[in-house]
């Protein structure tokens, strides 16, 4: 078994993490993070639309300081680096050397979604953290399972099977439920994964993998960490469910077609890797030990592609196929310098194309102009929120005290919550998603300022409906809020809690 290369891994997750670190602050807020800081506010089991682990992540981060952005993603940028190291130590298992270890670490850290993911506080990032880590500990197993023995045979064997040649004892399962466990306080969408993973197993083995009594102990001990999520929902009426339905006709801005879905994953991590990862799912679909990841990624495949799965619920994947595709790489680049200067330079281009595309590089004055929101949505929606609630402030402004404001989404009632303090403004309330969980505004209201919802619409809640102007963030980017409506509602045709259950809608 190759030793772990710490140096030339440390060095790759250092300079990683100082690059996500110089470009942390360079936008703004995202929609997503100023709702995981709203959700924080509301501390619970459950939303309807995630478990608690980053709404809490956020809470903890704004208690330390509730201005600074670094700060609400160091825990992202922290485990995005943990991907780019896991990536090196996943080459290491599967028997590659200094090269094939520094080759995968290399990688993964130019990776679009890697870069991307790092740079947001989002529920991606701790769920490619958690199956990584799941991926790499079962590798481990898969390498030891061969000379188990010690729950079957009795005291005195238990000592094969620790880390080292002999790979991973059984009790390491154990460290899969607790890492599972977590991982689902963060997001569903792993419990997708784990099962495929397992699926694979028992199609195509090793099944002796199963044969300890510490794997039952290890899905106890998952459900049991997951269970106060599960009882949430249960007590809720699934919204969870609701909300994949809604995901899978479209409802979200990330939302893609199948065709959207195949060609997506040639982006995922940048078109130039794609060799890579493509090499690495055949090495591991010839090699019998580990074969079931291979099947594992083909089975979430279609899994999602089916469903109406978003691209980047496939992204998990990768960097164990990219750790794969490193070793014979590596071991046919030698110790030709030629060789590594030709796919350095291919992997360096591609870590460059990623930055752009996926971190603040550009200047938000030429961004409009260039191709980043076009192909990253998620870049529009860190920009002009400062504005947008500077806007609302002025409609405010020569209302009375007894105003409401109602949102479309829960990234526009977030902004308000976050930047509205300077102006004075009241605590949005909006039918999205947490949002509408979090109750209506008051009945003693004498005007509701909306946000986004269209006349039509609201007419058949107020008697009253004045246009107040649109949205607009005086930089000419097209995100989802540019050119929102904005309205004056005043005379409802019945108390607002009694209409309340109308405005929910999950996306």
């Amino acid at each position: 078994m190759p030793k772990v290369v710490g140096r030339p891994l440390s060095v790759v997750a250092v300079l990683f993490a100082a690059l996500l670190t110089a470009f942390a602050t360079r936008y703004g807020y995202h929609r997503d993070e100023l709702y995981f800081l709203a959700a924080g506010r509301h501390p619970d089991w459950g939303y309807p639309d995630q478990p608690p682990l980053t709404p809490l992540l956020a809470r903890a981060m704004s208690a330390i300081d509730a201005d600074s952005l670094l700060l609400l993603r160091l825990p992202s940028i922290s485990a995005a680096t943990f991907v780019v190291v896991a990536a090196g130590l996943m080459a290491r298992e599967l028997g590659g050397g200094r090269g094939a270890q520094a080759l995968a670490s290399v990688a993964v850290a130019s990776a679009a979604m890697v870069l991307g993911i790092g740079h947001l506080l989002s529920t991606a990032s701790f769920d490619m953290a958690a199956w990584v880590l799941v991926c790499l500990l079962v590798s481990g197993l898969l390498r030891g399972a061969d000379r188990w023995g010690a729950d079957r045979i009795g005291p005195g064997s238990e000592a094969v099977g620790r880390a080292g040649v002999g790979g991973l004892g059984p009790r390491w399962w154990l460290g899969v439920g607790l890492v599972v466990g977590i991982g689902l306080q963060n997001k569903v969408l792993l419990i997708f994964s784990v099962a495929a993973l397992v699926l694979a197993l028992v199609l195509v083995g090793p099944r002796k993998i199963f044969a300890t009594k510490y794997f039952p102990m290890a899905v106890g001990l998952a459900v049991l960490i997951w269970l106060p999520y599960l009882l949430w929902q249960w007590r809720n009426g699934w919204p969870q469910w609701e909300m994949s339905r809604a995901i899978a006709s479209g409802s979200s801005g990330t939302s893609d077609s199948p065709m959207m879905f195949v060609l997506s994953q040639f982006g995922l991590m940048g078109p130039l890797l794609v060799p890579l990862w493509a090499l690495g799912l055949w090495r591991l679909w010839r090699d019998p030990r580990r074969r079931a990841f291979a099947v594992a990624y083909a089975v979430l495949f279609v899994v999602f592609l089916v469903s109406g799965g978003k691209a980047y619920y496939l992204g998990g994947m990768y960097p164990i196929l990219m750790a794969a595709g490193a070793v014979p790489v590596a071991a046919w680049l030698g110790r030709r310098r030629t060789r590594w200067a030709a796919v350095g330079s291919v992997i360096a281009v591609n870590a460059i194309v990623s930055a752009v595309l996926f971190l603040p590089v550009l200047p938000v004055a030429v961004l409009k102009d260039s191709p980043v929101l076009a192909i990253n949505y998620d870049a529009g929606e860190t920009i002009g929120w400062p504005q947008f609630v500077r806007r609302i402030a002025e409609v405010r402004a020569p209302l009375g005290p007894d105003v409401a404001i109602l949102t479309d989404n829960y990234g526009e009632a977030g902004a308000i919550e976050r930047f509205g303090g300077e102006y004075g403004l009241p605590t949005p309330h909006s039918g999205h998603n947490s949002y509408w969980w979090w109750g209506p505004p008051s009945d003693t209201a004498t005007a509701v300022i909306t946000v986004g919802l269209d006349r039509d619409h609201l007419t058949g809640y107020f008697a009253e409906v004045e246009p107040a102007g649109h949205i607009d963030n005086g930089l000419g980017i097209d995100n989802d809020e540019q050119g929102r409506p904005l309205f004056i509602c005043r005379k409802p045709r019945a108390p607002l809690a009694e209409m309340w259950p109308a405005a929910k809608h999950l996306s």
